[in-house]
């Protein structure tokens, strides 16, 4: 006689995630669940769907750091249940943070004595570090205009139209008017002069972008500042600079030791740096260094005692973890000045691999300057049959992410894609995503332009008239059924 046994529907004996109902029910989207599940099910579940992102080493539309040593991942996950902002429990990640502050603000070539402390905070980002000097140079000027009997109501920050989008979100939240210097084609960046004759007495500041996010290019802080130097002496006014290197900062003084754009300049008086970029670390962590404590006013720093002792502290949010800050400190050690500069010179190097091959397909116009981030931006010389939007498109079947992308005013015409080459880019990455963008473009040779289905649709349509979303979905349904055909009968090989 054969004994059987039929599992229940809450029967843990059945091990397999895939042998359970777990998998035949799908996971809460909107409203938690009643019930819990097993832990092995809720990874596997949420680990499946994960594996539909894309790869982020691929991803080279992103600044963000993508892969770190093991070593440094340990002490990420050691001190992953830490919050930085528990000071008096945790002194020794406070004093990694001060050692940070203090390296970079040397990097910088901040005017501290032997003995002076540098005056800085730890960011989740260069958004929040930008957020933070751009509220202390408000209150700065806000102070001398109360003291010389002055409307104080209607602040400005004059930037290039190339700036990242924190800078629109902090004129926006804190009530700041954001004067923007046009670009146009060719030249992508705020234009110094432009930039001083927009300054008037209500600006706080000038910001300046070191390593732009379109085309990688390096402002000409020496210029701005040399410019305002002069209007001030003109005027009476003290409007100061904000260097935004959230890119650059870590960049320019191992590839570029002779570009003056940082404390060497008499206005610059605060700059903001990624770590998460070219800083080498995850995700999660920016910096903001003042020229010197007269630059942070005293009234923004907040002084808290329930935590255990007195802790000043400067930022938008709370509670941090602390594993980026640890994680930094490791890179800063470990690498050393000559570590960074190897690791920028590759990615220089690998960037020069990637631009030259795209110039040998004569296909391409390079956007990108050759000093500034390691980066290449280009376009193509001809987008009448198929456009860059397309061959970004196509290039993810490869798992390339590769961005595509229109100018800002007055340069919105101009459409551009964008490699940013990270210290995991290798040389024979780089030759791959030459070959496959060849093969994309062969392919798409092979295909009818766009605007010849939109002509046929304007025909077949007739008398009826349709919207311009309406015909743009025909065309795109249009070609993705050729697409689709021609993969039939191609063939696999």
């Amino acid at each position: 006689m054969v004994l059987s046994k039929t599992a229940s529907e809450s029967d843990a004996s059945v091990n397999s995630t895939f042998a359970s109902r777990y998998v035949r029910t799908s996971l809460p989207r909107f409203k938690m669940a009643e019930s819990s599940i097993p832990k092995e099910a809720a990874f596997q579940i949420i680990n499946d769907e994960l594996m539909l992102d894309g790869n982020p080493r691929l991803n080279l539309a992103s600044f963000v750091t993508t892969w770190m040593e093991p070593e440094c991942d340990k002490l990420i996950m050691a001190a992953v249940n830490k919050n930085y902002v528990d000071m008096d429990e945790y002194p020794v990640t406070t004093e990694l943070q001060n050692r940070c502050v203090n390296m970079i603000a040397h990097l910088f070539n901040a005017p501290l004595g032997e003995d002076e402390t540098a005056v800085g905070v730890g960011t989740v980002g260069s958004s929040e570090a930008i957020m933070l000097a751009g509220l202390a140079f408000k209150r700065k000027w806000q102070n001398k205009m109360k003291a010389q009997g002055k409307p104080y109501d209607k602040p400005n920050i004059v930037t290039g139209a190339n700036v990242q989008v924190c800078w629109e979100k902090f004129a926006r939240y804190f009530e700041v008017e954001l004067k923007e210097v046009k670009l146009r084609e060719g030249y992508y960046v705020m234009d110094p002069t432009k930039a001083v004759e927009m300054v008037d007495e209500n600006t706080i500041c000038v910001a300046a972008i070191l390593g732009s996010t379109l085309n990688g290019e390096f402002e000409d802080v020496k210029l701005l500042n040399d410019l305002l130097v002069e209007k001030n002496k003109e005027t009476g006014w003290e409007t100061p600079i904000h260097v935004d290197a959230a890119s650059g900062g870590f960049i320019a003084p191992f590839l570029y030791p002779e570009l003056v754009w940082d404390f060497r300049l008499p206005l610059v008086k605060s700059i903001n740096v990624s770590g998460h970029k070219y800083g080498l670390v995850y995700a999660g962590i920016g910096w903001a260094i003042w020229r010197s404590k007269e630059d942070l006013p005293e009234e923004l720093i907040f002084h808290i005692n329930y935590l255990g002792a007195d802790q000043p502290t400067f930022t938008l949010n709370f509670s941090k973890g602390s594993s980026q800050i640890i994680a930094q400190y490791y890179q800063l050690i470990r690498l050393g000045f000559e570590g960074y500069k190897n690791i920028m010179e590759n990615c220089q190097e690998n960037a020069t691999v990637l631009k030259e091959g795209l110039e040998k397909t004569g296909r391409f116009n390079i956007v990108s300057k050759e000093h500034g981030v390691p980066l290449v931006a280009f376009s193509l010389k001809d987008n009448s049959r198929h456009n860059e939007f397309e061959l970004s498109d196509m290039l993810r079947r490869f798992g390339w992410i590769v961005p595509a992308y229109t100018m800002p005013a007055d340069a919105q015409h101009i459409t551009v894609l964008r490699v940013v080459i990270r210290e995991d880019f290798s040389r024979t990455l780089a030759e791959r995503l030459v070959s496959d963008i060849d093969k994309t473009l062969h392919e798409l040779d092979t295909l009818p332009a766009r605007i010849n289905f939109k002509n046929e649709m304007a025909k077949e349509a007739g008398k009826v008239k349709k919207t311009d979303v309406e015909v743009m979905e025909e065309v795109t349904a249009a070609w993705k059924k050729f697409v689709i055909e021609r993969k039939k009968t191609s063939g696999v090989c």
